[in-house]
């Protein structure tokens, strides 16, 4: 079935071309999150065929995966954080956690949002958070594109370099996404670090 599903997908990027993989991939980061290897990579395996272009294929995943982002921070922002004003004592929730929110997301909803985007199950969520703190929209617009543009080449050259052999695909998606997530340690780290010792220097 999933064999089924990665062919159709093939078949109708091939046939929408790069706004079939623009609006995948702005639903893919939005409400309705399904994995983007099955949109990028089999748009990377049709660009080593010469039958798309390298470029195009990241502006439209990366221009896609920016728009479904806001589509989740505006509706946090005008519809969530309106809600939990009105309603968020009812679920625990006090203003005074917002208040927090809001402070913790204007110090470090950078490295929140660049992170959170290359974490497999968050990077669609991350937009959510931003949107209640209200984050600056243009360090959002920043970091989420950084972030989504680097999941975005790595699908699209997996895609690029190994074609149609799902198992080494698989093997080296594995590989990548752990490799990834001990570089993203790391810099959580160093940045907790930097920012204590910040703090320290200060006082």
């Amino acid at each position: 079935m999933i064999h089924e599903l990665a062919q159709s997908l093939v078949d109708l990027i091939f046939e929408w071309g790069y706004l079939g993989i623009f609006l995948l991939m702005a639903l893919e980061s939005s409400f309705v999150p399904f994995p983007s290897e099955i949109v990028l990579i089999p748009a990377g395996y049709l660009a080593s065929q010469e039958k798309m272009s390298l470029g195009m294929i990241m502006l439209s995943g990366v221009g896609g995966s920016l728009v479904g982002a806001f589509i989740n921070y505006f509706l946090a922002l005008f519809v969530g954080r309106r809600f939990l004003q009105r309603y968020g004592k009812y679920f625990f929730i006090k203003e005074n956690a917002l208040i927090k929110m809001d402070t913790f997301f204007a110090q470090h909803g950078h490295i929140s949002t660049f992170i959170g985007r290359l974490i497999p199950g968050i990077r669609q969520l991350i937009s959510i958070p931003a949107g209640l703190a209200r984050m600056n929209l243009i360090v959002f617009s920043i970091f989420t594109t950084l972030g989504a543009g680097i999941w975005a080449l790595v699908l699209v050259l997996l895609g690029y370099y190994i074609g149609e052999n799902e198992v080494l695909i698989k093997e080296y998606l594995q590989q990548i996404t752990l490799t990834l997530l001990v570089v993203l340690l790391f810099i959580a780290s160093w940045y907790t670090y930097y920012q204590k010792n910040k703090k320290i220097k200060r006082m």
